[in-house]
């Protein structure tokens, strides 16, 4: 069985790298928008610490949130993923596939954002616990994933990315992950600390500075787990 999903991950990486258009952007754009509108203005390890773990986990959603989600969307109206579907598989076997292929590209998306980060601010890596940090990409990315892939069985194929794009630009600027929750305007502070993207990012800034996991950050992302887990759940039994 491991060897089949080895097999179906190979495929999926293979689709993928056959798309620049996602390929590229999917890399690029969280380090970019980093380097143009965060980077010179860190001046701090302090500030450059807590800036690149929030891109990062920025870069960490954009992979999780369309693959899960807009690719999900696209792979239901092709005629090959559903071929696949019914061939005599594991239930496990491509969901596994499909999993370890996003958090590849997921891992490499934050990678560049700290390659970037480390030659254009003073970063302090040393100072970070960095293995909490990937466990905490990780583990905010569960939820995310989820709502993607509550979206992705929902919404038509065409309907999938405009939506998609409303739903992570809004999670992104209003969780925190764009500019520190001090320097937000006053009306989405009112909004911010409730979303599952600013308890992710809560969990990664405390692992940039090398502390614990704030409790309450850790039962935010359960609730939304729950929840975006049984919206999956359901939206994946109406599609079959």
């Amino acid at each position: 069985m491991i060897r089949l999903v080895l097999v179906h991950l190979a495929a999926e990486l293979k689709k993928l790298l056959r798309v620049p258009g996602f390929l590229v952007p999917t890399l690029v754009f969280p380090s970019m928008f980093f380097l143009l509108f965060a980077a010179p203005y860190l001046e701090t390890w302090q500030a450059a610490n807590q800036t690149a773990a929030s891109f990062m986990t920025f870069a960490f959603f954009t992979v999780v949130f369309f693959q899960f989600g807009v690719g999900l969307a696209q792979d239901r109206a092709n005629p090959w993923d559903t071929y696949v579907r019914t061939l005599p598989l594991a239930p496990w076997v491509l969901p596994t596939a499909f999993v370890l292929t996003g958090l590849l590209f997921a891992f490499l998306a934050a990678g560049v954002v700290a390659a970037v980060a480390a030659v254009s601010t003073p970063l302090k890596p040393e100072a970070a616990n960095l293995p909490a940090l990937l466990a905490a990409l990780v583990l905010g990315a569960v939820p995310m994933g989820l709502l993607g892939v509550a979206l992705g069985q929902q919404v038509s194929p065409k309907a999938a990315l405009p939506i998609a794009n409303l739903v992570y630009l809004l999670l992104s600027f209003l969780g925190g992950l764009w500019m520190p929750p001090e320097a937000m305007p006053d009306w989405a502070r009112v909004f911010s600390p409730w979303l599952p993207t600013r308890y992710w990012a809560e969990v990664v800034w405390a692992s940039a500075w090398d502390r614990p996991w704030p409790a309450s950050a850790l039962l935010g992302l359960a609730a939304y787990g729950l929840l975006f887990g049984f919206l999956a759940a359901w939206t994946w039994r109406r599609g079959r």
